[in-house]
């Protein structure tokens, strides 16, 4: 496992290919680490503002260059989320390093987890974690459609449709204790009765009853957060329809 001293080296690296960089005009570090939220486990997170009409992977190509020399990354994937580009690293320790590059116009934070380095930014827009509706919605969709596969004997999509609906309910859970709720981040944080109310909705086997029996705990643990934080009585209804 890669160590604080060998993720701070790969940091000042990066930042050292920012500042030699003329395209770039601004620079910050964003995640758990921005504000000494991390621990040794964190991955490192960087953003950079570039000037207008520079190819954001015409930067992270020449520096993606640069990190497989000396440090032997490899270059897992790219995520578009405009106006930003992600580029992620997994290096040897198994640190991962996220690089991301936007224009300048639009360098700004997304979450108050960011912490600018050098250059300017511009007023932060915070994303908005998802609605308890929405993500309620999906929840019991996500119910539904394991019950169909039940049915049809499809039992591996069954499985993949039940963790969803478990995942779906905790992030409701975390959601009302103002946690985060994406990526799970919240849930090691939920107290012991409203993590617990959704452990029985892990599959221990493919078996039909066992999938009936999952699917039937993670209803029971949806309708708890329906009591907790729901007026519609329509959706408990359907809820109660689906394990009958």
């Amino acid at each position: 496992m890669f160590t604080v001293e060998e993720r701070d080296r790969v940091r000042e690296y990066v930042l050292e290919l920012a500042a030699r960089d003329p395209r770039v005009v601004a620079g910050a570090e964003v995640g758990s680490l921005a504000h000494g939220e991390g621990d040794r486990w964190s991955d490192l997170d960087l953003t950079f503002g570039v000037t207008e009409g520079v190819a954001a992977t015409d930067i992270l190509d020449d520096w993606t260059n640069d990190l497989v020399s000396r440090f032997d990354a490899v270059h897992l994937f790219d995520l578009v989320a405009d106006p930003a580009v992600y580029r992620v690293f997994l290096l040897a320790g198994h640190l991962q390093v996220d690089v991301s590059v936007a224009p300048a116009s639009k360098f700004r934070a997304t979450s108050p987890r960011f912490k600018l380095l050098f250059g300017e930014t511009n007023e932060p827009e915070y994303v908005q974690p998802p609605s308890r509706e929405y993500t309620l919605g999906w929840a019991v969709l996500w119910a539904r459609h394991a019950r169909i596969c039940i049915e049809r004997e499809h039992r591996w999509q069954a499985e993949y449709c039940i963790s969803h609906l478990r995942y779906q309910g905790m992030e409701l859970a975390c959601l009302r204790h103002d946690l985060p709720a994406y990526y799970s981040k919240g849930t090691d944080r939920l107290p012991a009765e409203d993590a617990d109310a959704f452990e029985g909705a892990i599959v221990r086997s493919l078996d039909p009853d066992e999938l009936l029996r999952a699917l039937s705990a993670g209803i029971r643990g949806l309708l708890r957060e329906c009591d907790l934080a729901c007026d519609d009585e329509r959706i408990r209804q359907r809820l109660r329809e689906m394990v009958g």
